[in-house]
């Protein structure tokens, strides 16, 4: 069963940092674009960055760029969001998604696979 599986959300305060992780079982992401997604209640879920097959492609939303990096990791089948400087606007619960496509990635939410999220709280 194909299966995607964030971890690392958490409470932190503002300007602190959180790396998420994107885990997935039963199919290799080598061959799949990943994106992170955002959502907050009563809002429609927000690209957040994406990140290509290969990783040489990589975008992020204009509101988290210089302070969010997404990497992967092949050998452990594992995508990263790492965070910095946050904010209390960037609460949200954060979702990976994957799609089987070649060297590009879009931060639209029309991607294959979903994770169920994992809730990041900014907040002193």
């Amino acid at each position: 069963q194909l299966q995607l599986v964030e971890s690392g959300g958490g409470l932190v305060q503002p300007g602190g940092s959180l790396r998420l992780s994107c885990a997935a079982s039963g199919f290799t992401l080598d061959y799949y674009a990943i994106g992170w997604f955002r959502q907050v209640p009563g809002k429609e879920r927000e690209g957040v960055s994406c990140i290509s097959s290969s990783g040489s492609t990589t975008n992020y939303a204009d509101s988290v760029k210089g302070r969010f990096t997404i990497s992967r990791d092949n050998a452990k089948n594992t995508v990263y969001l790492q965070m910095r400087s946050l904010k209390p606007e960037d609460t949200a619960v954060y979702y990976c998604a994957a799609w089987d496509v070649q060297n590009m990635c879009v931060m639209t939410p029309r991607y294959d696979y979903w994770g169920q999220g994992t809730q990041v709280t900014v907040s002193s």
